[in-house]
């Protein structure tokens, strides 16, 4: 064989594998999404938007490199619990959580997934994870609110709505950050000389029954405290804090752009961004134990004005100028 033809057959043996090597597919790794809430709550898609748009500037594109499995579990613990199940059947690289409701039944399934949450109040007393700097187990994520924040939400009723001497506090009570909510608004509530009345949120009905019966003396107020119950009724809730001239402070900017007083707390859909920040991370072999769990950096307080009037208070001018946002 003549020494050019040697060469030329020697390369051939070597370029085609490597062409065949870089005409294969990008592997395809898998996130599951576990959210309490309906697929068609608009404030839950925005929010797996932002989540989704982070991910593809990280360079994730969903049927190139991930695949994006999603379980809409609304608050049912029941349903929580099978599509945390099957999610974890799927074998997913990585799962994201919204939330103690997702997180504790996700943990209680799975010790090897890694696991990524947004909005976990108290993680470390609820014993997801070691501490906060070194989380331990298999999942890290962004916290919610500290429970000493709470005691704020009743500051700015009394503030807002200086009248208010009885505030009902809606919460979830069949979770331990309901009552740790609560009991931290409780610890100031001397101080404001402000009565408080705890109050569940099971279902619609019960909410509607149990605020129109707390309505019916004067001087009255609301508290809604973080939880997914709330979130699933808050159109409700907004509804009977207008229809029984009820003065009401929320824990999230979703209630007062739909037509709710006041609002105190994180922006959720920054935690969305952040987490798909975690997500890739953990995708390219960086494990939950390692990366710290992380605390809102900044609270947002929103106001609305419009509501304001219509409730006839006159909100200060100090109010409104450390207002991130004021509707009018």
């Amino acid at each position: 064989m003549r020494r050019r033809d040697f060469v030329a057959a020697t390369g051939a043996t070597v370029v085609w594998p490597l062409v065949a090597r870089a005409q294969q597919p990008e592997r395809v790794r898998r996130i599951g999404l576990l959210l309490p809430a309906t697929a068609d709550d608009a404030e839950f898609q925005d929010r797996v938007g932002a989540f989704l748009q982070s991910l593809a500037l990280l360079g994730w594109t969903i049927g190139r490199n991930v695949r994006i499995d999603t379980r809409w579990a609304t608050t049912n613990p029941d349903d929580i619990r099978r599509h945390a199940a099957e999610l974890i059947a799927l074998a997913p690289d990585v799962i994201l959580c919204h939330g103690s409701p997702t997180l504790g039944p996700l943990l209680q399934a799975t010790r090897a997934v890694p696991v990524v949450f947004v909005a976990a109040i108290d993680p470390v007393g609820a014993g997801y994870v070691d501490s906060l700097a070194r989380p331990g187990g298999n999942a890290t994520g962004f916290t919610f609110i500290e429970y000493g924040m709470s005691g704020k939400w009743l500051e700015l009723l009394k503030e807002i709505a200086p009248r208010v001497t009885r505030a009902a506090v809606l919460r979830d009570s069949a979770a331990s950050s309901g009552i740790g909510q609560f009991g931290a608004i409780q610890s100031v509530a001397p101080a404001f000389r402000v009565e408080l009345s705890p109050m569940d949120m099971r279902d619609a009905v019960d909410i509607e029954r149990a605020v129109a019966v707390f309505a019916s003396p004067s001087n009255g107020g609301l508290i809604v405290t973080g939880s997914a119950p709330a979130l699933v009724h808050r159109d409700l809730i907004v509804k009977l804090a207008a229809r029984h001239k009820l003065p009401a402070v929320y824990f999230g900017r979703i209630f007062v752009s739909s037509g709710g007083l006041i609002s105190y707390g994180p922006n959720t859909i920054e935690q969305y961004r952040q987490a798909a920040g975690y997500v890739d991370r953990m995708l390219k072999g960086e494990k939950p134990a390692d990366l710290p769990v992380q605390a809102p950096k900044k609270y947002e307080l929103l106001v609305n004005l419009k509501t304001a009037k219509a409730l006839g208070l006159e909100v200060p001018t100090t109010l409104v100028g450390r207002a991130d946002e004021v509707i009018e």
